[in-house]
């Protein structure tokens, strides 16, 4: 990786502080009927929606129905593939891949596509959709929107713009954590087309992460900026979390899982033990049942919760053990927790009411500075909530 970088020692993970529940292996059959009563709710929204998309978080715990214009979109999509794979049946299916005609129409025609949250849109939906079904139609669509991610790439800083007109100034040189998630699309691209250029890119990108969005403690900021022309680091700010200084608990997510997933790619191992760093960061602050605040400066179960946050939180501990060498103490202890917030979920924060178009999972929040979304249901807080139902009942292939 072309900006080396070395991640501490994580802090020590402080047992005590997780919920008892959370001890031991999970049982099976509370597994399977929270798979169940997914299954059940996204059959419903997809008998709601047709083929249109839920909006990026509910208004009274519904979504509004919208086209493929937002950077969530990929999220509803990625649930039929999931549903599909959980054995939902053939309708998850046939659905998901007419949202692959339209995403293909998407990245031709280039509508809504001016941000870096490309690999949220196409990972979940085409890549996905070419390594189920081998078709050719969802792989180049991928592609396509692979090379768009491509010309956000800022080579003398070393990052890809997360959004913003990349000629304005004011706007030129500003990475988030939440790409960390977009990574894999490039990688995906590189390995199938064989242009390096798409490689080379995110391991820089993800090495600026690394070395600028990571504290010294463990914390992150959800966004950095540099020097568009001179590649210079400039300052560490926040757009949705608490302050500038505090911890955005969904970007302490985005950071555990993009990590851990950039590792499986790359086989940097540094990755690994930099999502250790923040795994424990995270795990270390939460409230008494274990679903984080939406900001990790809060843990005395006053503030709103922010059930998305947990549910990335969950799928990124996952993906961290998978990776983690069997002897790791660490491992175990992620299970556990992954296991125990999956199932705290189900539990206390599903939406059981029924309503067509209800969200799956309730309390998230999507920005609390602007008061969208809060005490809401958000789409990738149902996404990741599926994934992380069938992480635990299989060795699973991400789309990622």
């Amino acid at each position: 990786m072309s900006s080396p970088f070395q991640p501490a020692l994580p802090e020590p993970l402080l047992r005590e502080r997780l919920p008892a529940a959370w001890n031991g292996l999970p049982d099976r059959a509370r597994v399977e009927a929270a798979v169940a009563q997914a299954l059940d709710a996204v059959a419903r929204n997809l008998a709601h929606f047709g083929d249109a998309f839920p909006m990026p978080s509910s208004v009274g715990g519904i979504y509004p129905a919208m086209d493929n214009t937002e950077w969530t979109n990929g999220f509803w999509t990625g649930m039929l593939w999931l549903s599909h794979e959980l054995g939902g049946g053939e309708v998850f299916r046939a659905a998901a891949e007419r949202h692959v005609a339209s995403f293909d129409a998407r990245q031709r025609d280039r509508i809504a596509t001016n941000h870096h949250d490309l690999g949220f849109l196409y990972s979940l939906s085409c890549v996905a959709g070419y390594k189920l079904t081998g078709s050719e139609r969802a792989r180049d669509a991928a592609l396509g929107a692979a090379r768009l991610l491509l010309e956000r790439f800022l080579p003398n800083a070393g990052i890809i713009q997360a959004w913003g007109d990349l000629h304005d100034p004011a706007q030129r040189g500003r990475m988030i954590i939440d790409c960390n998630l977009n990574l894999p699309l490039l990688y995906w691209a590189s390995d199938t087309s064989g242009d390096l250029r798409f490689r080379d890119a995110a391991d820089r990108h993800i090495a600026q992460a690394a070395r600028h969005i990571v504290r010294a403690d463990g914390s992150t900021f959800h966004t950095f900026f540099f020097d568009g022309e001179s590649g210079q680091p400039r300052e560490g700010k926040t757009h949705q979390g608490h302050a500038d200084d505090s911890c955005w608990a969904r970007g302490q997510a985005w950071g555990i899982a993009g990590f851990a997933l950039v590792a499986r790619h790359n086989g940097d191992t540094r990755l690994l033990q930099l999502s250790k760093v923040l795994a424990n960061y995270y795990l270390n602050r939460l409230p008494a049942d274990g679903i984080c605040h939406w900001d990790l400066v809060f843990t005395d179960g006053t503030q709103e919760r922010d059930s998305s946050a947990a549910a990335v939180a969950a799928c990124g501990l996952l993906e961290l053990a998978r990776n983690l060498p069997l002897l790791d103490p660490l491992r175990a202890e992620y299970e556990r927790a992954a296991a125990g917030m999956v199932l705290t979920l189900s539990e206390q924060y599903f939406a059981h009411d029924g309503a067509p178009g209800a969200g799956l999972l309730r309390h998230a929040v999507y920005h609390m500075p602007n008061h969208v979304g809060v005490d809401e249901s958000c789409i990738w807080g149902d996404y990741f909530y599926l994934e992380a139902l069938l992480r635990l009942t299989r060795i699973w292939e991400p789309y990622w």
